[in-house]
């Protein structure tokens, strides 16, 4: 298979553990080379550019390089739950996805399995699959893997969740978040300078395609890059907003949630300050404060989101089947 030997000595991921995941043995990321997928779905709770109407074709892969204590999806995180597919098992699902109506292919934690997914898209699209790919990451990736993608990915999706060390080292065990996260969007964007959106089919009669992420418009290429605001942690967030916004400007959309959802799990219960959820009061004064930078091009929540429903089931019971 097409740069199959990259899991013999797995370097994939910034952890450059080295492991023989070919050989059947587990990396950082907690899985084999392997496919394991955990869900294959039409997935309602993204952003509105990304779901629409008709719903995001997520694919949520099994295994995650960093761990965080405060993970919304532990389980399949550290790659003990999902099925076992093959790459031409994978191509089928993106399809099934595009023939189900979705407005996107939404890999969510897939550097893991980054040979294999560009073999599964190029399949795919010789079998006429012409949905956008979108590339659904926690932000610590590599750039030379990054750079294999160049032409696989339409739409990059990356969290920036930590600026200061100690934070990322407390929560995900990576003091080198900030750095790596900072290389890793400007390879995305690098791939991807500017955001491209388009109308989603409703039967509506459109005669140009919106320039900006207006209501029903879907994107099609660029980067959006989410920011999950942690309880007690406004500062760090704001320079998180503050670098982006003075770094990319209007070139990127940013995405910025409060949906941050404690869950009370052995590692989580070590931070006390993670125990409990996002206050309006921190949410606004980070939304003020973005304001008053000047960033124009963000989405944010509104009311209560720190809900179960952000959170899917992943037994393999909904969505495509699986093989």
């Amino acid at each position: 298979m097409k740069n199959h030997n990259l899991y013999d000595h797995c370097k994939l991921c910034p952890r450059e553990c080295d492991v023989a995941r070919s050989q059947g043995q587990k990396g950082i990321c907690g899985v084999t080379d392997r496919l394991r997928i955990a869900r294959a779905a039409l997935h309602f709770w993204e952003e509105p550019c990304i779901s629409g109407t008709k719903g995001s074709g997520a694919v949520f892969f099994g295994g995650c390089a960093l761990h965080c204590v405060f993970c919304q999806n532990e389980p399949i995180a550290q790659g003990n739950v999902g099925k076992e597919v093959t790459v031409e098992n994978l191509t089928e699902i993106f399809l099934e996805l595009q023939e189900q109506g979705a407005n996107n292919i939404n890999l969510v934690t897939p550097g893991q399995y980054v040979p294999h997914i560009i073999s599964a898209v190029e399949a795919a699209r010789a079998q006429g699959m012409t949905l956008p790919v979108i590339y659904n990451t926690g932000g610590y990736e590599k750039v030379d893997t990054l750079k294999m993608l160049e032409g696989i990915v339409d739409v990059y999706l990356p969290d920036f969740k930590y600026m200061d060390e100690t934070l990322s080292l407390q929560f995900s065990k990576a003091p080198d978040y900030a750095r790596v996260a900072k290389a890793a969007v400007a390879e995305m964007v690098r791939q991807q300078p500017k955001c491209v959106f388009g109308w989603e089919e409703t039967g509506q009669n459109r005669m140009e395609e919106p320039s900006e992420a207006c209501e029903g418009a879907l994107i099609r290429q660029g980067v959006m890059v989410r920011q999950l605001l942690l309880p007690g942690h406004r500062k760090d967030a704001e320079r998180i907003v503050r670098y982006l916004y003075e770094t990319y400007g209007n070139q990127i959309y940013l995405s910025m949630m409060n949906q941050y959802t404690p869950l009370f799990n052995e590692r989580a219960r070590k931070f006390p300050e993670l125990s409990r959820t996002v206050t309006r009061r921190e949410y606004e004064r980070l939304i003020d404060y973005a304001l008053d930078l000047g960033v124009e091009q963000a989405f944010i929540q509104e009311g209560e989101t720190a809900k179960e429903s952000f959170i899917p089931d992943f037994n393999c019971e909904e969505g495509v089947k699986f093989f």
